[in-house]
Parts: structure tokens; sequence; C-alpha cells
């Protein structure tokens, strides 16, 4: 195995991934002079790839780090690693784009590059134009396994802040709101009576959790968090990670088409379990202006999506509005238009008063979790 680092102290502290030290029974840093030096592990932290190593050295020459937060989309970067075992590579491009959320790397805002990265490039520094660190080099997209021009660096501030918390604490903490959220489409924002979308959609409140306490609802659109504009629903969990745990939080949501403040103090965040569905029962009522049926929901539904009182369960499509508008056979309705369903019943009466032609926010738990989506209702 093979990966990249760079020196952040003259006392021996290195910088690389979590994932090119992880499992590994030892660690040799080879530095630029050809010395080699058995490295202790000080820490890891698996969400956000970072990993801080130690040898025994000093007066060692240290990377100047600069501030990923003034790099902007189109400006030159340089990254320096061993790609393939060839050391001291280096290789270099542009800015793609920051603030990437990847799948499962939702509490670091990567920053997206063109740099030419390979497999041994992990861990290493990406350089600004002034020979700046501004990010460390952690992984690409491919379909190939080879460079394909989609690469993604950690920004150093989160890097910087992850060591920090190893190297004080042992660990690393971060807040925790305790939502489930989405990104508001076209659709959903014209049913929320938005101008543009933007924001992060809560389709599920987490019992006991800080944004239970401090009164965020499912069907808000978190606007800000702590003074920041959330744009997209990818921008929150990296601002509320990088939050002080304990602190009183300023939170500005939209609700029934009117921003709202609420003030919430964040916990810590902890693994979370994942919900499994089960399938929908059989007996269903036909909604003819939806083209959907609907049943009550089986109660090992709904133990299996830990669901409260209330929701239908969808039990048959045709090419109708809800299929339309994204509803899957299997899914549980739980809110219709702003309003909890109780029963089939229900449903049916609230589907029947929805204005024609009008758009409207739905609430369905599925597998993965609860989902937001628009519905046109037919005229």
């Amino acid at each position: 195995s093979l990966g990249s680092g760079f020196i952040i102290s003259g006392d021996g502290y290195i910088l690389t991934n979590n994932h090119v030290v992880k499992d590994a029974e030892e660690i040799v840093v080879r530095l630029s002079d050809r010395r080699e030096l058995v490295a202790a592990v000080i820490g890891t932290d698996e969400r956000s790839d970072v990993a801080l190593l130690k040898i025994d050295a000093q007066d060692l020459p240290v990377a100047q780090l600069g501030k990923s937060e003034q790099l902007k989309v189109g400006e030159w970067v340089l990254a320096i690693g061993s790609p393939f075992g060839f050391d001291r590579t280096a290789t270099a491009g542009i800015v793609s784009a920051k603030g990437r959320a990847l799948p499962r790397e939702n509490y670091v805002p990567f920053i997206q590059t063109d740099v030419a990265i390979n497999p041994g490039n992990s861990g290493g520094p990406l350089f600004n134009m002034d020979g700046e660190v501004v990010g460390v080099n952690s992984q690409i997209f491919s379909r190939t396994g080879g460079y394909m021009g989609l690469s993604f660096a950690i920004p150093i501030e989160v890097a910087m802040d992850v060591a920090a918390q190893i190297k004080t604490k042992g660990h690393v903490t971060r807040g925790w709101l305790g939502v489930l959220i989405q990104d508001v489409t076209r659709e959903l924002a014209e049913s929320f009576g938005m101008k543009k979308p933007m924001g992060a959609l809560v389709s599920k409140v987490l019992p006991d959790s800080p944004a239970s306490k401090g009164g965020i609802q499912v069907g808000d659109v978190i606007l800000e968090f702590n003074g920041r504009e959330v744009v997209n629903s990818s921008n929150l969990p990296p601002i509320v990670g990088s939050t002080p745990v304990g602190q009183a939080i300023a939170v500005k949501v939209l609700r029934g088409g009117k921003p709202q403040m609420l003030t919430l103090t964040l916990g810590e965040l902890k693994e979370q379990d994942k919900p499994v569905v089960a399938d929908a029962g059989p007996k269903s009522t036909a909604n003819s202006r939806l083209g959907v049926g609907v049943s009550d929901v089986p109660s090992e539904l709904r133990s299996a999506l830990e669901l409260g009182e209330g929701g239908v369960a969808v039990t048959a499509l045709d090419d109708g509005a809800a299929a339309k508008g994204g509803i899957r056979k299997g899914d549980v309705i739980v809110m219709f238009n702003g309003t909890r369903v109780k029963n089939s019943k229900h449903f049916g009466e609230l589907v029947e008063k929805a204005p024609a032609g009008a758009a409207v926010p739905v609430l369905v738990q599925r597998e993965g979790g609860p989902t937001f989506l628009a519905i046109k209702i037919p005229k």
C-alpha cells in the first residue's frame, strides 16, 4: 500500500487520508531526503477521511497552509504525490467547483478539481499558486478505476480542525441537528410558495433531537443556519458538523410560506440506524383523481418504518398524477398538502379538497427515509 502526506509541524506531525493508513500493521514515512521513519497513528477520522501521524524527528520543513475559502472556480491548483509509486509527482489543473457533497460523505464540503489524481496521490497536498496548501487530495470519481477529470480534495480548514481535535481530545466531535433533509426542487418550491428553489427541506425530525427541542417541524425549509445561507440541502451538513456542540444557534426556516427564526442548541453527532422497509398490505382504496390505490398501513410496515399514528400505504398506481409526481408502490403517504394523513378515508378527503392545477407537497416514507414530492393536482 502506498499513499502521500505532508508535514504540518516541525516536530513531526503529518496529515494524510484515513483510508491510506487504515488497517496498516506498520507505517513507514519516506521523506524527500530519502530518510525512512516509522510513524505512529495519533488518530483517525473516518467521516472526513483524515489521519494524523507522528514521526520522531525535529526541525522538519513544514508546508505553508492557505485558505481554501479564498479559492475561486477556474483558479489553477497543483497536486504533489506518488501516483503508482512515482515519488514527488506534480500534476496541475483548475478548481472545478467548491462545496461538493459526495454520496456518504455529507460532512465534508469537497473541493472539486480536474487535477490528475491516481492511486498513490491520496493524502497528498493540493497547492494554490502561492505555494500554500489548500486541500488534502482524497478521492476520484471514475468508471474505470483511473483518472477521469473528477478529483476531490478535503478543504485544509476541515483537515486541520480534525487534526487539532485528534491531537487535543483524541477524537472528533461534530454538531448534530437530528433531521433528515432533501433538496427543494422547482415543483416543491412552487408548492411552498417560494420564488425560487433554495434551502434544505426537512422530511423527518428525530425524537428528542436538538431540532425537535428547538421547534423545527417536518415541512420546514431551512434557509439560514448560524448566520450562513443554505442554498442547497448539501450545504447544511458541513455547516452543522463544524458548529461547536452545545452552542445556541439561530436558524431561519420557511414555514407555511412565512419565514421564522428559531433558536436551538446542537448535540453531538453519533451513528444512526437506517430504517428498514417492509411490503405494503394488499387491500386498497382507489383514488381516481391521483391514480393511486392506498390502504391503511399494516402493522409490520409501520413497525419497520418506525412510523407513528396515521399514514396510508400505496398499493396500486396507474399513469396518473401520483405516478408522474414520483409516488411509488410501497410508499407510505404521511402528509398531504401540509396535513398529516390519518387513514385511507381522510386521505381521500384531502385529495378531493386539493385545488385543481396546483402543485401540493406530499411527504412519503420509503426505503432510505422520508421524502417530499410535489404532485400536480389534475384540473
